[in-house]
C-alpha cells in the first residue's frame, strides 16, 4: 500500500438516486415512500426558468414539512454560470436543516466547488449547524472529465460523483440514441473468414472511458462513483443492462429518474445471498491461515490473498450497511 492514505468520504447507502422535479410537489409524498436510499429534489433540468422560484419554495416546504425517513435528501442547485444557483443555495439551506446534501452540475474546474463550498460554510456558521452538508459533483461535460482528478481532491465536503451521461455527450459531440444507450455504429467487426464473408459485428459500450475514468478518481480519492440516467424508462432489460455494466466496473449506484427504476437500482447494487456467503467464507478461510502463519491460502480450488479479503470484507461491510 502507499504511505499516502485517502480519508474516505461519509458513508452513505448509495444504490439508488431519484431525480424528482422541484417543480411539481405532488410526487414528494410518492417519493418519501419508495425505497430510492437517495433523493434529489431538483431545480435544474427539469424546471423550467419560469418555474425556478417556485420550486425553491415547493421544495423548502417539502424539505421541512414531509416525513422523508432515513433517506438522504439533496437538492440539484442551478449551474454556476445562472443568477439561481446562488439563491438555491443561500434560501433553501438557511430553511431547511433537513437537507443532507447539494448535487452541483456540470462542475469543470475545482474552483467551481470552491465556490458552492464557501456559501455553504458560511451559511453553516450563520445558521449555527452541526450537520455538514456533503457535495455530489456531476461530471458531465468534456472540460469537467480532462479535470475529474483534481475536482475530486476539491474539497473535504465531496462525498460523489455523477456521470451526465446526456450533457457529456452533447459536449463532446457524441452521436447518440438515447440517453445512456449504446449506439449501433459503435462496435467492430470479427476478422474475415477464409471466403472473406460472414464477418460478425460486436457492439461496444460508447461510454466505457468516461465511465472508468471518473470511477478511478472517485476510488483513487475516497469518494461514491454513481452511474447517471437511463433515458428509457419503458426499457427495464436496458436499465438493467447499464446498470450492471456499472456495478461490474465498481460503481456504488445509479440514478433513476422515474420510480420504476429505483427497486432495479436496488437488486443490482444490493449484493446477492451467494455473493455475501461467498464472502464470508474467504474471510473466514483467510482468517484460519493468518492463524496458521500463511499469507494465502485456497478455497474451492482457487488462490485467495490479502486483495481477496479487502474485497470480500468491503461488500459484507455493504451488506451490513443495508440491514441498518
Amino acid at each position: 500500500m502507499s504511505f499516502t492514505l485517502i480519508q474516505q468520504a461519509t458513508p452513505r447507502l448509495h444504490r439508488s438516486e431519484l431525480a424528482v422535479p422541484g417543480s411539481n410537489p405532488s410526487l414528494f409524498e410518492k417519493a418519501a415512500k419508495g425505497g430510492a436510499d437517495v433523493i434529489f429534489l431538483d431545480l435544474e433540468d427539469a424546471v423550467a426558468p419560469d418555474d425556478k422560484e417556485q420550486a425553491r419554495k415547493n421544495i423548502i416546504q417539502g424539505l421541512n414539512d414531509i416525513d422523508w425517513g432515513n433517506k438522504t435528501m439533496m437538492i440539484r442547485i442551478n449551474g454556476l454560470d445562472t443568477h439561481y444557483a446562488y439563491k438555491d443555495v443561500v434560501d433553501i439551506l438557511e430553511n431547511c436543516p433537513r437537507l443532507d446534501m447539494i448535487l452541483i452540475p456540470k462542475v469543470g474546474v475545482p474552483e467551481d466547488v470552491y465556490a458552492i463550498d464557501m456559501l455553504v460554510t458560511q451559511i453553516e456558521q450563520f445558521k449555527k449547524y452541526e450537520k455538514k452538508i456533503g457535495l455530489e459533483l456531476l461530471i458531465e461535460t468534456a472540460l469537467g472529465m480532462a479535470n475529474v482528478e483534481d475536482i475530486a481532491q476539491s474539497s473535504p465536503r465531496v462525498e460523489a460523483m455523477s456521470f451526465g451521461v446526456a450533457d457529456y455527450a452533447a459536449s463532446t459531440r457524441a452521436r447518440t440514441m438515447g440517453i445512456g444507450a449504446p449506439h449501433p455504429d459503435y462496435g467492430i467487426l470479427s476478422d474475415k473468414d477464409e471466403s472473406g464473408s460472414d464477418r460478425d459485428f460486436y457492439w461496444n459500450d460508447p461510454w466505457h472511458y468516461a465511465l472508468s475514468r471518473m470511477m478511478v478518481a472517485c476510488r483513487a480519492y475516497g469518494l461514491r462513483p454513481i452511474d447517471g440516467p437511463f433515458g428509457d424508462f419503458s426499457d427495464p432489460d436496458g436499465y438493467l443492462a447499464a446498470a450492471k455494466r456499472a456495478a461490474v466496473l465498481g460503481f456504488e449506484g445509479k440514478w433513476a429518474i422515474h420510480p420504476s427504476q429505483v427497486d432495479l437500482a436496488n437488486q443490482v447494487f444490493t449484493p446477492s445471498e451467494a455473493e455475501v456467503t461467498k464472502a464470508t467464507r474467504i474471510v473466514e478461510a483467510m482468517e484460519q491461515a493468518a492463524k496458521d502463519g500463511k499469507g494465502a491460502v485456497s478455497l474451492d480450488g482457487r488462490l485467495i490473498d490479502i486483495a481477496s479479503i479487502r474485497q470480500a470484507q468491503g461488500l459484507l461491510d455493504k451488506a451490513a450497511s443495508m440491514k441498518g
